[in-house]
């Protein structure tokens, strides 16, 4: 039986666009496998007409949702049925809720007190209840534009330019700067060495949308480097040629 954990994709097409499909499927296998792709809207409006060809390509399962309330989104009540439909069926580990609405708050936070695993996705507008209620959270806007060079640093796209204008909903850079040499401090030996596999594990629990991504680097080796303020060691795993990289602060 396969180890990695199954999730359902649940996208409100009121508050998403089509173009990105790809990258939430993308992202969501680097969590585990998809047995659930569903996505609720009013089909029967014409500005979801869009998405016709990119269902068939993802066979993604549309749910069809009237607007029986003027200015009131008809998904909400639709994908939180169906939600909780799929945690009972105990199917799955886990939930990717696709959505920058707030009202998806309560929903996160049941499913989350169920034991399961939710990764929110949703653009940078989201309120910021949404994306505490989610285990992690990823900006597709952001990560949309982001383009890795070798060297693992992001290349000057739509991401450094609001990460410069301070127009990110995420962390700042120095805040999360500060909050490294705090879990560094906390987890470290007595030489003062933490691994950076246990930095990033304990960051993305204290911070849900943390993502180097959203900072201008792939990973964050690179990241902490940048700011000259850490040690940075790899070391050979025993038996491999495996790098572990462990971080002290100068």
């Amino acid at each position: 039986m396969s180890s990695e954990k199954r999730f359902a994709v649940l996208i409100d097409a009121d508050n998403i666009s089509d173009k990105y499909v790809k990258l939430i499927f993308d992202e969501i296998s680097n969590d585990g496998v998809v047995t659930y792709k569903r996505i609720y809207g009013d089909w029967t409006k014409p500005n979801l007409a869009s998405w016709k060809t990119i269902l068939l390509d993802f066979s993604i399962t549309p749910i069809q949702q009237y607007g029986y309330t003027t200015g009131k989104n008809s998904t909400d009540s639709a994908m939180i049925i169906d939600a909780m439909d799929i945690l009972y069926s105990h199917n799955v580990e886990g939930f990717c809720l696709v959505t920058s609405d707030s009202d998806f708050t309560r929903l996160a936070s049941r499913l989350r007190e169920s034991g399961m695993q939710v990764v929110g996705m949703g653009e940078k507008k989201t309120p910021p209840p949404f994306i505490a209620a989610c285990n992690k959270f990823k900006y597709l806007d952001l990560l949309t534009h982001a383009l890795a060079d070798e060297d693992g640093v992001l290349k000057e796209t739509e991401i450094n330019i609001l990460v410069k204008g301070k127009e990110a909903a995420f962390p700042d850079r120095a805040g999360i700067i500060s909050e490294v040499k705090r879990i560094t401090e906390e987890i470290s030996d007595d030489d003062g060495w933490a691994f950076m596999g246990d930095i990033g594990n304990v960051l993305s629990k204290r911070y849900p949308d943390f993502d180097t991504r959203n900072y201008g680097y792939k990973k964050l080796t690179p990241f902490l480097s940048s700011t000259k303020q850490f040690e940075i060691d790899p070391r050979r795993s025993k038996g491999s040629n495996i790098k572990l990289y462990f971080v002290k602060i100068k």
